[in-house]
């Protein structure tokens, strides 16, 4: 028995050489494993009529740097890859680093941590410090989308780990031994395919009414004042643009007005003469295309119905002041009867109501504000923001600053009492009678839980519309909240305007290796080579004998051939 269990003798020269040969294999591949692994996003690729913008390109495998100087030495710059703290980051150098059309294998840019929309704190405790650095992210954004750089460029945020990486990192190039595949160091490597065209992407809009009261039973006759939100964004990290501010804050108003309005509307004896229509709107920062589509699948006759539309725009700053942006001239006795409606109501709330007008083209496609989309359908309606002025395109729309921590949730709901306030007022014939409808306490009462709840997820919910499909969790849930509180709701989709064009690979995980030098890399091939012709020849001369292994190396004698 014991016999049986024994290693046949003609095994016992073979095991331990190979046992040892795949100890420093094992030994090989355990010095490959990632040093840290980590989350990224891929800077937006698309194209503005036809014109590349952003990152064209997302796979990444090149050392590591820390810095651009480093092109100052033999080191060639198009084959490593860069890892910036944004807090530590020359905004001129980049620019004119990617103004000059200068080749990088890669650009890893490290936001704090406090950018992170996993983050939810309030923004009570803001400092200074933290409203500088938000505005160089905001101007490095800018940057970087309105580029077009043709290499990989990722976005992640800093961490123990990967602020290890990067301190030996900057070490080895302070030492003057920057990382390459003869120094050896570390290697930054993002696997992913080729960024491909989003086809047809898809643009939701979101629709709920609260019909008013009218003797014949018949509301459809009725007036109709409309509240409007765009409920989507863009920024430079697709997988990142979450918009608390932009325009998670006026998604979030309109919802909370939805639900007074429904408790308001639930008894017929409060129910006023005028229906209440809830737009909940997609494609905004790209000339509000949605809300166009949505406008234009309305017949004659609804939208000769409504008798104002109020569009709300980034309602969730510290400030004291709103601004109500119209198209129609200031003088107009319509616009005149919405300001002062809004004004007389922001006063009692300590709130001021500025009144800007912007006359619109209509032989542009441009589209600065919501309500100008009504407005080029002879629709009046104002939209009502903490901006002054209208952003750019594709600015100030979900920008990497516009988090939690950019939003105040009592900003937000005085901005509802206000909006909420005026348009009751009007409903039921309240002006300057100081009547407060949705008093504190009372049981029309914002609901700053209501609020506080939806303002969190969508300031952890990223809403680029090319990236959300039909049945988005995002907008399944804006479908059942404002079902829950209109009594009938209808979604559209439509495709988003050709003009703009979208690629995916939006983020990655991205793998940090240390890997050896060259010089380390022959030592191993070495010692390896001279260990397998050691472990031969020690089989050789074990299985067949020292004469078979010397002949191996004897020359073969020469044959003669015999003369005929």
């Amino acid at each position: 028995m014991a016999n049986s269990q024994r290693r046949p003798a003609a095994l016992d020269p073979v095991y331990y050489p190979v046992v040892g040969l795949a100890l420093i294999l094992v030994a090989c591949v355990d010095f490959c494993d990632a040093v840290t692994v980590v989350d990224v996003y891929r800077l937006v690729q698309y194209d503005l009529s036809g014109v590349p913008f952003g990152s064209r390109l997302a796979t990444l495998n090149h050392h590591a740097g820390s810095s651009f100087f480093a092109s100052s030495s033999t080191v060639d710059l198009s084959r490593t890859v860069l890892m910036l703290p944004v807090r530590e980051l020359d905004l001129e150098l980049i620019k004119e680093y990617i103004g000059q059309g200068k080749l990088l294998g890669g650009l890893l840019l490290l936001l704090p941590p406090q950018f992170s929309p996993e983050k939810v704190e309030t923004a009570v405790g803001r400092d200074e410090d933290f409203d500088l650095l938000r505005n160089k992210v905001s101007e490095l954004e800018q940057l970087l989308i309105h580029a077009n750089i043709p290499y990989p460029v990722y976005f992640s945020f800093e961490d123990d780990n990967i602020n290890a990486v990067l301190a030996e990192v900057k070490r080895n190039d302070a030492s003057g031994q920057p990382a390459t595949a003869t120094t050896g160091g570390y290697k930054l490597v993002v696997a992913a395919s080729d960024p491909k065209k989003i086809a047809s992407p898809t643009i939701t809009n979101i629709q709920g009414w609260l019909p008013g009261l009218k003797p014949d039973g018949d509301s459809s006759q009725l007036p109709t004042i409309a509240i409007v939100a765009s409920y989507d964004t863009f920024g430079a990290a697709p997988a990142l643009s979450v918009g608390s501010d932009s325009n998670g804050s006026g998604v979030v108003a309109l919802l909370e007005i939805a639900r007074l309005f429904s408790v308001l509307y639930s008894n017929p004896k409060t129910r006023g003469r005028y229906n209440l229509l809830f737009g909940l709107t997609s494609g905004g920062p790209y000339n509000f295309n949605g809300t166009q589509k949505w406008l234009r699948s309305f017949d004659q006759r609804l939208r000769e119905s409504i008798d104002y539309a109020i569009c709300l725009n980034s309602l969730g700053s510290l400030g004291n002041e709103l601004h109500l942006h119209v198209s129609k001239p200031p003088e107009n006795t319509y616009i005149q009867q919405i300001f002062q409606g809004f004004s007389s109501v922001a006063e009692e709330y300590g709130l001021q109501v500025g009144l800007k007008h912007k006359k619109i083209n209509i032989s542009s496609p441009r589209v600065a504000w919501e309500h100008e989309q009504f407005s080029r359908l002879r629709v009046t309606a104002a939209t009502i923001s903490e901006l002054s002025t209208a952003p750019e395109l594709l600015e100030g729309t979900g920008s990497l600053s516009d988090n939690r921590l950019s939003v105040s949730e009592t900003s937000i709901i005085r901005s509802v009492k206000v909006v909420a306030e005026s348009v009751a007022r009007h409903i039921y014939s309240q002006e300057g009678k100081g009547t407060n409808i949705f008093a504190d306490n009372g049981s029309l009462a914002v609901n700053p839980s209501y609020v506080r709840s939806w303002l969190d997820l969508l300031s952890t919910t990223s809403r680029v519309a090319p990236f959300l499909s039909k049945s988005d969790p995002l907008i399944m849930a804006l479908q059942k909240e404002l079902a829950d509180h209109t009594a009938e709701v209808n979604v559209q989709h439509e495709t988003l305007d050709e003009t703009f064009t979208f690629y995916d690979s939006i983020s990655g995980r991205l793998h940090v290796y240390q890997v050896a030098s060259v010089t380390f890399d022959l030592l191993l091939l070495l010692v390896l080579g001279s260990y397998l012709i050691t472990l031969f020849s020690f089989l050789v001369i074990t299985t067949r004998g020292l004469d078979d292994l010397i002949s191996l190396f004897r020359r073969p004698p020469s044959r003669k051939v015999k003369a005929v």
